[in-house]
């Protein structure tokens, strides 16, 4: 049987690409530990690979340090080089992967949220389309930015509820 489990950090985002077939790969490195008894732990490194919809999901929901656990199978690669070298490399296909802290999810939560903002604020005039505050009703822009200031609070908590 050929069954692998991990569970640790990203060590960097994920890399996803489509190759010329129209299938997704991502690949992306995982960090574990290995404790040894006299207390002293080892870091050992393990390079993931995901395909197609798993793929696409690992490369816009994961980044580095978050913790995954994985599941999956080892395979061995090996290919010759211009040289006439041969070479082997070592990897996880992950079957499984699961998000174990959500620093992410609340990183795009906030983003939505923080788009909607803008878009309402776009739909009250109170920013154009680049961002920029208007404030062409004749107000000091002193009173524009507080009257701004207190409606974005206002839009914020219409978002969060």
């Amino acid at each position: 049987m050929n069954k692998v489990l991990l569970t640790g950090r990203l060590t960097r985002d994920p890399e996803l690409r489509v190759l010329a077939s129209g299938k997704s790969v991502t690949t992306f490195n995982v960090a574990t530990n290995e404790y040894a008894g006299n207390g002293k732990e080892r870091a050992e490194y393990h390079t993931i690979v995901t395909w197609d919809r798993l793929a696409e999901i690992c490369g816009r929901y994961l980044g580095k340090g978050q913790q995954v656990a994985i599941e999956g199978r080892i395979q061995t690669r090996t290919w010759d080089d211009d040289q006439g070298r041969r070479h082997w490399k070592t990897e996880i296909v992950a079957s499984q992967v699961e998000m174990l802290s959500g620093r992410r999810k609340k990183d795009y939560a906030a983003e939505a949220a923080a788009q909607a903002l803008e878009a309402q604020a776009a739909e009250f005039g109170l920013i154009d389309s680049s961002g920029d505050s208007s404030s062409d009703d004749g107000e000091s822009s002193e009173a524009a930015s507080s009257a701004e200031t207190d409606e974005d609070e206002r839009l914020a908590a219409e978002v969060v509820a």
